[in-house]
């Protein structure tokens, strides 16, 4: 299976932090700037589903998988 490769477009990002209450291995959101910084961009197979579900939940869809 292909690579998948986690982007955040930061000028869409309000830091509503549902990705990192779904996968705080790979999201966490600065409160001060209120953005998300992804922690592992590369996530290996064993955890794509998770991370999936957690860029499927973004309600400003801030985030998209590549690869």
């Amino acid at each position: 299976m292909s690579a998948m490769h986690i982007v955040a477009d930061l000028k869409k990002c309000e830091g509503l932090g549902m990705c990192e209450s779904m996968a705080n291995d790979y999201f966490e959101v600065d409160e001060d700037e209120e953005l998300v910084t992804v922690l592992d961009a590369d996530p290996p197979e064993s955890d794509r589903a998770h991370v999936y579900a957690a860029v499927q939940a973004c309600p400003v869809l801030a985030l998209t998988l590549e690869g």
